[in-house]
C-alpha cells in the first residue's frame, strides 16, 4: 500500500474497497477452468508444490486444519486423506465461485469437509482452534495481509504452525525468461482457455508487487509467528513460508 486508503490490484492502483470486487470478478470469471489453468501454467508442477506443502504441515491423524482462500480444495483434499476420520478440515474462501467449485469436487470424489465462505481478514473461528493454517497462493489478492496473518495467527493454538505457499522472486539470471513468460505467455493461454486474457494479466502483476521471500517473513514476524522459515520451490517462483505460534 502506497497512500492511505489506496492498494495494489496488480500495477494498478485502486481504492481499498474496491480490490475485494476486483479479485472477485477475476476468480468468478476463471473459476470453471482454474485446475486446467494452473495445470497448464505450472506444468503441474503446482501438485508437487502442494504436495510438499502437507509433508511442512507436521500434522496428525487428530489434527484440525484450515485451509484459507482454498479455491478449487487442492489442499483440503490431500489434508483430508491424510486425515482420515479423526481430524477436521475446513475448507474456506472468500469467492462463492471458487468455494462452491471445490465443494463439488471434494464431494465428486467421496471426500466431506467442513465449508465456510469467509473473509481471510475476518475468520469466525475462535481463538487457538487450529493445529494447522494454510494459504496457497491467496495471500497476495488480500487487501490488508497483515490483518490476514494476524487472523490465521490468531486461530491457531499454540504450537501450531501456518504455512503460506506463495509466488515469490525468482532467481535473477532466470527472471528475464520467467517475465517473458509471465506477461506474454500467461495471458495469451488464459485467453485460449478462459476467453479472460485480462485476469491472467493481473495474475502475472500481482506476484511483481507481492512481497519477497525476506519481505513476506518480516510481514509474518510482524503478525506474531515465530521460528518462520521458508523454502524456495522452483529457484524461487514459488516459496513456502512456515512459522509457528507460541
Amino acid at each position: 500500500m502506497s497512500d492511505r486508503g489506496t492498494t495494489h490490484f496488480g500495477f494498478e492502483e485502486v481504492a481499498e474497497s474496491d480490490k475485494a470486487q476486483r479479485v472477485a470478478d477475476v476468480f468468478d470469471s476463471v473459476a470453471q477452468r482454474y485446475d486446467l489453468m494452473n495445470d497448464l501454467m505450472s506444468g503441474g508442477l503446482h501438485r508437487l508444490w502442494k504436495a510438499f506443502t502437507i509433508a511442512k504441515s507436521g500434522v496428525r491423524e487428530d489434527s484440525r486444519i484450515l485451509d484459507v482462500a482454498g479455491g478449487t480444495g487442492d489442499l483440503a483434499l490431500a489434508f483430508a486423506r491424510k486425515l482420515g476420520r479423526g481430524g477436521q478440515v475446513w475448507l474456506t474462501d472468500i469467492n462463492n465461485a471458487m468455494l462452491t467449485r471445490g465443494r463439488d469436487r471434494l464431494c465428486d470424489r467421496g471426500v466431506m469437509v467442513r465449508v465456510a465462505q469467509c473473509d481471510a481478514e475476518k475468520l469466525p473461528f475462535p481463538d487457538d482452534y487450529f493445529d494447522c493454517v494454510t494459504v496457497a497462493f491467496g495471500l497476495r489478492n488480500m487487501t490488508h495481509k497483515n490483518s490476514a496473518l494476524a487472523e490465521m495467527r490468531r486461530v491457531l493454538r499454540p504450537g501450531g504452525r501456518l504455512l503460506v505457499l506463495e509466488f515469490s522472486q525468482v532467481w535473477k539470471p532466470l527472471a528475464p525468461a520467467y517475465d517473458f513468460y509471465s506477461f506474454r505467455v500467461i495471458p495469451r493461454l488464459g485467453q485460449l482457455i478462459t476467453r479472460d486474457e485480462g485476469s491472467y494479466r493481473y495474475l502475472a502483476e500481482s506476484i511483481r508487487v507481492h512481497p519477497d521471500q525476506e519481505g513476506l517473513k518480516s510481514l509474518m514476524e510482524q503478525a506474531g509467528l515465530e521460528r518462520v522459515e521458508y523454502f524456495n520451490l522452483a529457484l524461487g517462483v514459488v516459496a513456502l513460508h512456515r512459522g509457528f505460534k507460541f
